[in-house]
């Protein structure tokens, strides 16, 4: 049996806590991956950013907050991040 550690959101994250989880799309390759609350209220976060870095928006604390948020779904779910993030 395998202890699953309790996933909790860093205190630097400023996104909103979603009540619950979804299958979300990776919006290259189609693949899907079901996400729990707190990874989806994250991938929002990091998806957020990234459009803004997109549209030019390439200011210190956005791309540290980003930075941040690939490196806390790497450590929290290295499968759903291969699968949608990398």
């Amino acid at each position: 049996m395998t202890k699953l550690k309790e996933q909790k959101l860093p205190k630097w994250f400023n996104g909103e806590l979603y009540e619950k989880g979804e299958t979300v799309q990776n919006r290259f390759s189609g693949e899907e991956y079901e996400l729990n609350n707190i990874e989806l209220s994250m991938y929002d976060f990091i998806i957020g950013s990234t459009v803004m870095c997109e549209m030019g928006h390439n200011d210190t604390e956005l791309i540290t907050g980003l930075r941040k948020g690939l490196d806390w779904f790497r450590m929290n779910n290295a499968e759903a991040y291969m699968v949608l993030l990398d």
